[in-house]
């Protein structure tokens, strides 16, 4: 709430204050307001109504919690109430009404959570506590605490070259290693494999959002993603066969929105054909790992999808990684593909069929299971070269760089050049 504020605000505040229509909501909330530590007397009778000319008088509680139930427009009074609460106060509204788009616009006026009645202890605990936390943390305003999100689309050239492979391992990297709130979306509704590498059950939550764009928010996210650990959240589906996918893409550029909201990296494994047929996509993403294999259609595949992102997401930056690299057997050496594409591969993963296979056994992401493996060495290279993106860097010149730096040298020169002056020197005759 952004009001300004009133004298000796800073100081006065309350912990906790609330305006409650009916006496059963009051008889839920005491206990816990109690429990919480705070005084039972903050919780008054009346709504929203009686909140606005209490605090329009008095300085507003560091939580506010307040009740919508007799209110005919909770809008136009949330809007009210906004202009006499300090900035920072953290509101929570109770009401009757059970209606998304009235949640949602609540949350977008401010609002930090809706309860619905009748009220349960539980249910405004947890609340409560959250709040706190809320009140507690860094304010995002802070420059100092400023969030970053970095969001990553894995695409691969060719069926089977291990893009998803990579995605769910990375996304284990980020969350598991470097403790980042990181989200995976597969977009592989069918066919998807990304709930099945962290040995998930993948859920509804990919399919509900695509038939219901609407019931896309914040509480949506934290109900529809699967959690694999602390840091790691899934949504995947396996939608039946006979399901097509009936979407204009709308659901997925809503729920890219939402996680650079709630998370600090979003790893998307992206078929190719998702980029004819939603192309939109890759609006917001700032990384695409190109998945390849040393093969002549992968070749062909790989040069097109470069000129598709050149030419319709110019933002992104590209990095070229051949998969299951096997010395001596490729279709097409490493040099022929790289002149082919006209880029320097930036990262070869070498094959690794037992180190697959361990993987699998355990239900764990490649990268998880076979740190010590050279192929899993190669993927947390990947890894930090991602996360330099949040850092400022420019992958492609940074790559590049790295690519030219024994070239600044005439090496062949040095090796074949004899020291100055050994023309005239003496040979040294043999013992």
């Amino acid at each position: 709430m952004n009001a300004p504020w009133k004298p000796g605000a800073a100081g006065g505040r309350d912990a906790f204050s609330a305006f409650i229509c009916d006496d059963a909501a009051l008889d839920v909330l005491r206990p816990v307001v109690i429990e919480m530590g705070w005084a039972p007397e903050k919780c008054n009778k009346g709504g929203l109504r009686n909140a606005v000319q209490s605090l329009s008088i008095t300085a507003s509680p560091n939580i506010l919690m307040v009740d919508l139930s007799e209110s005919g427009d909770p809008l136009s009074d949330i809007n009210a109430l906004a202009e006499v609460c300090e900035p920072g106060t953290v509101v929570i509204a109770v009401g009757q009404v059970n209606d998304v788009r009235l949640y949602r616009d609540l949350i977008a006026s401010g609002i930090h959570d809706y309860l619905l009645k009748p009220l349960s202890p539980s249910q405004v605990r947890d609340a409560l506590v959250n709040a706190q936390a809320v009140f507690a943390a860094p304010k995002q305003h802070d420059p100092s605490v400023a969030k970053r999100h970095i969001s990553t689309a894995v695409i691969g050239t060719r069926g089977g070259v291990g893009a998803s492979t990579l995605a769910t391992s990375l996304a284990w990297l980020f969350s598991a290693d470097e403790k980042m709130p990181t989200a995976l979306l597969d977009l592989d509704v069918h066919f998807g494999t990304g709930a099945l590498a962290l040995d998930l059950e993948p859920g509804r939550g990919l399919t509900d959002a695509i038939e219901n764009p609407g019931r896309i928010d914040g509480l949506f996210i934290e109900r529809a993603m699967i959690r694999a650990n602390d840091n790691l959240a899934i949504l995947s589906a396996e939608a039946p066969m006979n399901q097509p996918l009936m979407t204009d893409g709308a659901a997925f550029v809503q729920l890219e929105e939402e996680f650079r909201q709630a998370f600090e990296m979003t790893i998307i494994d992206l078929p190719r054909n998702m980029l004819i047929n939603f192309p939109h996509l890759l609006a917001d993403v700032n990384v695409a790992l190109i998945v390849c294999e040393m093969t002549l259609a992968s070749a062909r595949d790989t040069i097109r999808i470069l000129s598709w992102l050149k030419a319709n997401a110019a933002h992104v930056q590209p990095i070229v990684i051949a998969n299951k690299v096997q010395t001596g057997v490729a279709e097409i050496s490493k040099a022929d593909f790289e002149a082919s594409i006209e880029r320097k591969i930036a990262f070869t993963i070498p094959f690794d069929a037992k180190a697959a296979a361990n993987a699998a056994k355990l239900g764990q992401t490649f990268a998880d299971a076979n740190r010590s493996a050279k192929a899993g060495v190669a993927i947390r290279d990947i890894a930090k070269t991602v996360m330099g993106v949040g850092d400022g860097e420019v992958i492609e010149e940074k790559l590049k760089a790295k690519s030219s730096l024994l070239g600044k040298f005439d090496l062949k020169g040095m090796l074949g050049k004899k020291p100055k002056g050994a023309e005239k020197a003496p040979a040294t005759a043999k013992a």
